[in-house]
């Protein structure tokens, strides 16, 4: 590596030294120096400074006879010294990291120059040039040292550093400050241009499958002696200190991942790099330990690297980027999604996960593209401020410049966004004393600041301002305001509230509509209703709230109401009560359905039954979600209002279709199959579909297990589900913006909505609970997959002998959408029970019929658990069927886990030998390999490992499986029953292994 040494030794003034011989004079120097320094236990001055010492001395400027001054002499004293200066940098044992702290560049520069000639580096050749398998180890390690140092320095150098406060001038001090500066950017300039270099010598250090060994104090010795006392010891493979090849390629991986990770900056390719060192160096370090490396690794530092290349080479559609909020921020100002990336920051209000320099950094990002002319960013910074404000004020810091400057000019839309933020950071059921007296000086200083009223009681109306403020502190506030302002206009009179300064009517009316908005007490509301109608006729107040959501089936008829009050008031309660039903508030929607449905009783008998229909509703989700959780029957009065809710015939009924399927759902989830086959009116089951199929489906699971008396119904329900698949397509937008599958269809069950057991929220899917009603409708659809032709790899169920075997017309059924009900209703059929072992081997065919093996393995396994105690017992051999096995042994095959898979060739009613001999034969096994052999009990796998191993010449792992061959349980003279036992202690062992492994 001429060119480097050459433009390092310029720069440093110094020259390589050659091994020095020996004499009484150095033997007397290093026992005064090092003994003194080295051999104490808290030497003064520190070892490392030893070393500037020594190399200032050897590299000091002569001056000859006509006083010009000369490179430092090669002499017996230089040589000596820059000896010593290695032998302290070996007694610290090359510790990059120490050097690094105590040593400036140029000094650490000279240092490794002097290793890399002592190590015999090959002069007037590049490192890259140079094969690092044919140096001698000592010197391999030198130039693994040297550029490892170079990239460190390229990295260490594009950090900012922080300017030390200068002292009182001093001349000579300035000079040697910048001479000391100007060497050091020398040198960068040096290695910058060579990091390429440096790098490519650093990958090929990583192809070395060797240990290395760096110089200590004793090989520095044998360097100084005579070259006839050596005898080569230092150019053999056992002299130094001994660095394994797994801490090489750690410590290799890390630097090289630093320095990708900085031309990350302008090359964004170059971070896939950076991100596989970085976790190559976390798999080292968690197989062998931080401790065990002689050079420690910042690991905080390390897991910052990982997560930082985690996000910058997600791409947006990847989902496993939604893991951090780190992640989902970037993705959203990747890709301009600036309304998720506020919601990102108010919901970590709550969790505060992210840092306060994170959140600036943001912020800052998004106010330089507001100033590049994006205009539309200058909402979304108000609004990041806001959070970053308020999560400011929780955690007791200082509130920015930034949020007195957006709030200059407050509007209502900025208060509401406030007032927004502030709710939703803080929960006062749980919040503690501290942080609530935060929150209340915020928004009391918050009032004190502004001077449009209408602003104030907004804050002041508010909610939290009211629960966060005692009535005596609102009184304080008031005071303060007065003396503040002399254009508030208080009344002499003692003020008890806000309410009492007095306010326009439009202010008056804010107040109240924002109060309707809040409240759930009907009476409240009412009373709210008839103070705005009072003032003004021109409003429609229904609409004043974008969430109260009516389906349009009873919209129109509540809007057909000609009354204003009445209208508004049947609108809005209905609209709450179906908002506080949708969130499982079921006692303030029972309050408000009573209300209305008393409303409606004097003049609308047919809203009178829409609100009993949807009390009845209620009332369902109120039994499931309570007593319905701990089995307890439904009252027979509610089983007797579902049956009359699916008998009526009161014409001209606004009905929604939920409630239809909720009502057969839930005779189904208690198994009122008597009623749903022998009870319900046949006039009923022609004309309503969803009894038609709750009929079907109840008399199939009523007459399971026994396959002979249940084949009838369950033909029957077959084809039905067949003809309501057998469709054309025609692709429509829905009411939601999503695009559905309308089912054209020329039977009796057309009148069905369209999709109806294929798209979400059907009859057969979220309603059920009951299991046996579930399996059946899964074996059945899982029954309907299998059948096209064009199917690879069938997916097993139960009960999936009842089903016909064929279809007449098999072009004609829509067998993409059958597949995707297959796989979201075991999806949501796990979430009832995720411990049924037949749903999770549906999971785990499904995910193997797509070519997802880890996946297919991880259910696998989770159904043999979940039926063995977590195989303390042995798996049932109808859940581990041979099919079970054989796809669980392809998964291993094709994931290159190649002695799992001879393993699981034993658990085979008959060993696959062929299939075990040709996946031992792989010698490119992801898995652990001969680790695994402890769990092996057939002999004759063993037996052939052994041959195997013998063969390659692989000593160590033919002794392993030696040993594995000579425990005495598996000795072919055992009692039959002692050879199961042993088989199935090991099956138990490697299931748990791979069950480790896979969860």
């Amino acid at each position: 590596m001429s060119a480097e040494a050459a433009d390092r030794e310029a720069a440093t003034s110094s020259r390589p030294c050659t091994p020095p011989q020996t004499s009484w004079f150095e033997f007397v120097l290093e026992e005064a120096l090092l003994e003194q320094h080295l051999q104490k236990p808290s030497p003064d001055p520190p070892p490392v400074q030893l070393i500037v010492q020594f190399l200032e001395q050897a590299s000091k400027p002569s001056v000859n006879e006509q006083n010009q001054v000369q490179p430092p002499p090669d002499n017996k004293r230089n040589r000596i010294l820059k000896l010593l200066a290695l032998k302290v940098a070996a007694h610290l044992k090359w510790d990059l990291d120490v050097l690094e702290k105590s040593l400036s560049v140029p000094v650490l520069n000279m240092l490794l120059n002097e290793l890399l000639c002592i190590s015999k580096v090959p002069p007037g050749t590049k490192h890259v040039d140079v094969d690092l398998s044919s140096l001698p180890p000592t010197t391999a390690m030198a130039i693994l040292l040297y550029n490892r140092w170079a990239i460190r320095t390229i990295v260490q150098s594009s950090f900012p550093v922080k300017q030390v406060k200068p002292g009182p001038p001093q001349l000579n001090v300035m000079n040697q400050i910048q001479q000391e500066k100007e060497l050091t950017e020398n040198i960068l300039k040096v290695l910058k241009e060579q990091a390429a270099d440096s790098i490519l010598v650093l990958e090929g250090a990583l192809k070395l499958n060797k240990d290395l060994y760096v110089h200590t104090i004793r090989t520095l010795d044998l360097l100084a002696m005579e070259p006839g006392m050596v005898n080569g010891e230092t150019e053999s493979s056992t002299a130094g200190l001994k660095i394994s090849a797994e801490e090489i390629q750690c410590q290799v991986c890390y630097d090289l991942g630093a320095i990708y990770f900085q031309q990350g900056s302008t090359n964004a390719a170059v971070h896939e790099k950076a991100k596989e060192k970085f976790f190559r160096t976390k798999e080292l370090i968690a197989k062998n330990g931080s401790s065990s490396l002689h050079f420690t690794i910042d690991e905080e530092r390390l897991a910052g690297y990982c997560q930082a290349c985690e996000v910058l080479t997600s791409s947006s559609d990847d989902a496993s980027q939604q893991a951090t909020p780190y992640s989902q921020i970037h993705s959203c100002m990747k890709s301009g999604k600036y309304q998720d990336l506020v919601k990102i920051f108010l919901e970590d209000n709550l969790t505060l996960s992210l840092p306060e320099q994170f959140r600036q950094s943001v912020l800052r990002e998004l106010f330089q593209k507001a100033q590049q002319g994006n205009d539309a960013l200058d909402e979304v910074c108000f609004k990041v401020c806001v959070c970053n404000t308020v999560c400011d004020v929780l955690q007791g810091r200082i509130i920015d410049i930034q949020f007195c400057q957006l709030f200059l000019k407050p509007s209502k839309e900025k208060i509401d966004f406030l007032l927004e933020v502030c709710s939703g950071s803080i929960s006062l059921e749980n919040a503690s004393e501290e942080l609530k007296r935060k929150m209340a000086a915020f928004l009391k200083n918050l009032c004190l600041g502004m001077e449009d009223l209408q602003f104030v009681f907004m804050i002041s109306s508010h909610e939290l301002f009211i629960k966060l403020l005692k009535d005596d502190e609102r009184k304080l506030l008031i005071d303060q305001m007065r003396k503040r302002s002399p254009r508030i206009n208080l009344c002499t009179k003692p003020v008890t509230s806000f309410y009492d300064i007095p306010a326009s009517a439009s202010v008056n009316i804010g107040q109240l509509e924002h109060q309707l908005i809040l409240s759930v007490d009907p009476w409240r509301i009412r009373q709210i209703l008839i103070e705005l109608h009072g003032m003004t006729s021109e409003r429609q107040f229904w609409m004043i709230s974008n969430k109260w959501e009516v389906p349009n089936v009873y919209g129109n008829v509540i809007l057909g109401i000609k009354d204003s009050l009445t209208r508004d008031l049947v609108y809005i309660l209905m609209a709450k009560g179906l908002h506080c039903c949708a969130i499982k508030d079921f006692v303030h929607a029972k309050q408000l359905f009573a209300a209305c449905l008393e409303l409606v009783t004097e003049f609308s008998p047919k809203l009178r039954q829409v609100m009993l229909n949807e009390m009845l509703l209620l009332d369902i989700y109120t039994h499931e979600a309570g007593a319905g959780v701990s089995g307890e029957r439904p009252p027979s009065d509610l089983i007797s209002r579902v049956r009359g809710y699916l008998e009526m015939r009161v014409p001209d009924i606004p009905l929604r279709q939920v409630i239809a399927e909720e009502c057969v759902a839930f005779l189904l989830n208690w198994c009122e199959n008597e009623y749903l086959t022998m009870q319900v009116p046949l006039p009923l089951v022609q004309t309503n579909p969803y009894v038609k199929l709750g009929q079907l489906l109840a008399a199939t699971c009523k007459e399971l297990p026994g396959p002979k008396e249940s084949r009838r119904t369950a033909k029957d329900l077959w084809e039905v589900v067949v003809q309501i698949c057998s469709v054309s397509n025609q692709h429509k937008r829905g009411n939601d913006g999503r695009v559905s599958l309308i089912k054209h269809r020329e039977s009796t069950l057309g009148i069905m909505y369209s999709g109806v057991l294929l798209v979400h929220g059907n009859i057969f899917f979220s309603p059920l609970q009951e299991p046996l009603v579930l399996t059946t409708i899964l074996s059945l659809f899982v029954k309907l997959h299998n059948v096209r032709e064009d199917i690879v790899n069938d997916i097993a169920a139960e009960h999936i002998s009842i089903w016909p075997s064929s279809i007449p017309n098999l072009q004609s059924v829509d067998f993409e959408a059958v597949a995707i009900t297959v796989k979201e209703l075991v999806s949501y059929a796990l979430t009832i029970n995720a411990n049924n072992h037949f749903w999770l081997i549906i999971q785990a065919d499904i995910y193997f019929a797509t070519n997802q093996y880890s996946a297919a393995l991880h259910y696998y396994l989770q159904a043999g658990a979940v039926c063995s105690d977590f195989f303390n017992k042995m798996v049932p051999p109808d859940v581990y069927t041979d099919q079970v096995i054989k796809r669980m042994i392809k998964c291993c095959s094709l994931l290159n886990c190649h002695t799992q898979v001879a393993i699981l060739c034993q658990f085979l009613r008959e060993v696959d030998y062929k299939t075990a001999f040709k996946a031992l034969q792989e010698q490119n096994s992801h898995d652990a390999m001969d680790s695994y052999y402890e769990y092996i009990w057939d002999v004759t796998i063993l037996e052939y490992l052994t041959y195997l191993h013998h063969k390659r010449g692989e000593t160590d792992k033919r002794q392993i499986a030696i040993k594995a061959i000579g425990q005495t349980e598996l000795n072919a003279s055992n009692p039959e029953e002692v050879l199961q036992l042993a088989a199935q202690r090991r099956k138990k062992k490697f299931l748990q292994a791979m069950a480790k492994l896979y969860f």
